[in-house]
């Protein structure tokens, strides 16, 4: 008797090709638009992730820059937070020199300037004792922005203790 071989791949790749069609078909509309949206702007790729710790002095810099910045670009609440924020953050000591700083320069001492940025990139110095960072703050839109570069140090208790155009370090 002879067997008669037949080849299941055949059926396989019309079943993966069916589902596959159906899947397609049965996208959601919001996902469609979303992919349409993507392709109009193409800087939009995928997702980004940010990552933190709390024990990580770099982003406790970062964070409370951030939560600086949206404090004093967001509703007014009279400075209240950013005074908590300062109080958080600042080291007694140094926050004393701040603001001795900014009476005498008429500016907020955190950002160096009398208004807010609309960016901030915070980068790590690498230093062994205490943490050093560097701190681009960018200014307005289109063609016509400009950058502020600060150095921030930053204790290994998680409190800044400077912040200027020159670290504690002296660079």
């Amino acid at each position: 008797m002879h067997r008669r071989t037949i080849s299941r791949r055949p059926a396989r790749r019309a079943v993966a090709l069916a589902l596959g069609i159906a899947a397609v078909t049965a996208l959601p509309l919001g996902l469609t638009a979303s992919a349409e949206a993507t392709q109009a702007k193409p800087a939009a790729s995928a997702p980004r992730t940010v990552t933190g710790s709390p024990s990580d002095s770099v982003t406790r810099i970062a964070d409370f820059y951030g939560a600086y910045i949206d404090a004093q670009s967001g509703p007014a609440d009279g400075g209240k937070l950013a005074a908590e924020l300062r109080k958080f953050y600042i080291h007694p000591d140094y926050l004393k020199k701040l603001v001795a700083w900014e009476a005498k320069n008429h500016a907020d001492g955190v950002l160096r300037a009398q208004n807010v940025p609309v960016r901030w990139t915070v980068t790590d110095n690498g230093t062994a004792d205490y943490t050093e960072v560097g701190i681009t703050l960018t200014w307005g839109s289109g063609s016509t922005t400009s950058t502020t570069k600060l150095v921030v140090d930053m204790t290994r208790d998680h409190r800044i203790i400077n912040i200027g155009t020159k670290g504690i370090g002296g660079k």
